[in-house]
């Protein structure tokens, strides 16, 4: 029994699953995709605490139809012959259709990307179909990677913030009041009624960065004391002075301080 009137002899063996012929193939192929771009953007630790929009110039190729046509969607596809009564080969050949021609043309694009409160360096902010181009396709998507720009107060550890004051010997010793301008310059208020030591550490819970998934929540800012002594020379008078004042023994104690013995 002979081909005849298009029949396919392979297509009663394998049915529907579509291993021969265009119509399984069309359900099975994927929308070829361009690739997706990923910027850095820079931003401040003031934006990331309050929030922001930054607007972002992209210079984006975009498609535009051309004169003439071109061969697209190009695809193996497997294609029986007829030897002969009986027989029949598979053979793999290149199919391409005939699609408008196009061309690529840059075009500059306005986009305003929001920061929000509490996000987190890497994180990404993304938009669809703003990526590279693919002719025959969708295009891919372009990312925002947020990278915070180092801060001259505050350094950020998840959610809490940490920053170092360098107070006097005489403040350490009798205590002061001060405050610390936060990010969003609110006062941060602090009060030590009692000696400081040098590396003394306090926390003010709440005054930290938000939370990026629950806004209402704060972290908590660490506070680190570095005791600035005196550079002149003391005379033997305010040397004894100092001695009465503070009725202290002198310490030599040595140890690991390394592993904190």
């Amino acid at each position: 029994m002979g081909s005849s009137g298009g029949f396919d002899p392979f297509a009663s063996f394998f049915g529907d699953f579509g291993f021969f012929g265009t119509g399984g193939r069309e359900q099975g192929q994927e929308t070829p995709r361009g690739s997706d771009v990923t910027m850095d953007l820079w931003v401040t630790l003031e934006e990331l605490y309050s929030g922001n929009f930054v607007e972002v110039v992209r210079n984006k190729p975009v498609i535009k139809p051309a004169r003439g046509t071109r061969k697209c969607n190009c695809r193996k596809e497997m294609v029986t012959k007829s030897l002969g009564p009986g027989r029949f080969q598979m053979m793999q050949q290149t199919v391409c259709d005939e699609c408008p021609n196009v061309r690529l043309e840059n075009e500059e694009k306005v986009l305003e990307v929001e920061i929000e409160p509490g996000m987190q360096d890497g994180q990404e902010h993304r938009f669809i179909a703003e990526g590279e181009p693919h002719v025959d396709g969708d295009p891919g998507d372009l990312k925002f990677r947020i990278r915070t720009m180092p801060h001259r107060i505050f350094e950020r550890k998840g959610d809490d913030l940490y920053t170092n004051v360098t107070i006097s010997l005489v403040d350490a010793l009798v205590g002061f009041e001060m405050h610390i301008t936060h990010l969003d310059n609110h006062k941060v208020h602090i009060v030590r009624d009692k000696v400081t030591w040098h590396g003394a550490r306090i926390r003010k819970k709440g005054e930290g960065m938000p939370n990026y998934e629950y806004n209402n929540q704060r972290g908590t800012l660490y506070v680190t004391f570095d005791v600035e002594f005196p550079k002149g020379d003391l005379s033997e008078e305010d040397k004894n002075a100092i001695k009465q004042i503070l009725k202290q023994e002198s310490i030599y104690k040595i140890y690991n301080g390394l592993r904190g013995y």
